[in-house]
């Protein structure tokens, strides 16, 4: 187990005037034990910085640690870490047992020592009546979780996920969050995950690194990061649906600044027979929920509503909201700061 420690971290792809900057000098402090989720749109540099970590992409500037040693010019088979990838990357012509030994069996480990790892990590992923299977054999949870325990065994100071759970359907990302929270549980190894997926990030986070074109936009709990966005990205990125921003509010003198964006999440919006007067654009049945997209003069606001509303909203229909005043957030509108 050990500390994570990103310095500044820099990466650069070419050199002299047209290197193409990619990350902008990204700091954190990561704990031994920690969670993390690095979470952003396609593009914005998660998947590098976790390769960064790994040695499989070089540092352009700054420092990478692992355990209080620095990592920088280390291969990634002295780094001490495993990484475990979108693709899964199993041998089709292996049994799960081998595939999941044979990264020790490289490493010389003593069989009997492999057999004690692979049957532990078999244990506690419930692969163990599929050890003698092939990976065409399995589903995409099972072949999931094989490429899981080949990363267990190597008992590394640090787990890399890199979007493991992008090629499963919905119901697999489920059970496979809830699988990979209790191996974090029984492990308790220092962890980073990568997603592009602010559901995942918000359920598996102990801390989330929210990323934007390459730079780290905001570094906190869930909680922190959806009830204090630092950053208008950040606001309207975490949250399914986004938190409203609005340029032009009525009345949005609730003790902001003139000039600022006023950002109210779509369930923090009362419906009542008072306050800002929107048009049902149109809506989204969630079951218990429903979702109205509604125009508020020349802007558009969702509203998050339940059961409890009398009288069900149609498309058309003209209604009263009032944002809850102690759920008001305020951004510069020229640099999207949180004020």
């Amino acid at each position: 187990m050990a500390s994570l420690s990103l310095s500044n971290v820099v990466k650069r792809y070419g050199a002299g005037k047209t290197a193409v900057p990619v990350l902008h000098g990204v700091t954190a402090e990561i704990a031994d034990h920690e969670f993390i989720v690095i979470v952003g749109p396609s593009g914005c540099g998660k998947s590098t910085l976790l390769r960064m970590v790994a040695g499989l992409e070089e540092i352009s500037e700054g420092q990478i640690s692992i355990g209080g040693r620095v990592v920088n010019d280390l291969e990634p088979s002295e780094r001490d870490i495993a990484m475990v990838f979108q693709n899964y990357a199993l041998y089709p012509h292996m049994s799960v047992f081998d595939n999941m030994a044979y990264g020790l069996k490289i490493a010389k480990v003593q069989a009997a020592e492999i057999k004690i790892r692979v049957d532990k990590a078999a244990k506690i992923l419930e692969l163990g009546p599929l050890l003698a299977r092939k990976p065409r054999e399995l589903s995409g949870g099972q072949r999931q979780r094989v490429a899981m325990g080949r990363a267990i065994v190597r008992q590394p100071q640090v787990f890399l996920f890199d979007e493991p759970l992008s090629n499963l359907d919905a119901k697999l990302r489920v059970q496979t969050r809830l699988e990979i929270q209790k191996l974090h549980r029984e492990l308790g190894n220092t962890s980073l995950i990568v997603t592009h997926d602010q559901v995942e990030a918000m359920t598996l986070a102990q801390r989330m690194m929210v990323m934007n074109a390459g730079r780290m936009e905001q570094f906190g709990t869930p909680e922190e990061v959806y009830n204090r966005p630092a950053t208008t990205f950040v606001a309207s990125f975490m949250g399914s649906p986004p938190m409203n921003l609005l340029k032009n509010a009525p009345n949005a003198d609730f003790g902001g600044q003139p000039g600022a964006i006023l950002g109210i999440r779509p369930e923090h919006l009362l419906v009542g027979e008072s306050g800002w007067k929107v048009v049902v654009d149109t809506l989204e049945m969630l079951g218990a929920e429903r979702l109205l997209y509604c125009r508020l003069g020349s802007e558009f606001l969702i509203v998050r509503t339940d059961e409890s509303l009398s009288l069900a909203p149609a498309i058309g229909d003209t209604l009263h909201v009032t944002p809850r005043p102690d759920r008001l957030h305020w951004f510069d509108a020229a640099t999207g700061q949180r004020l």
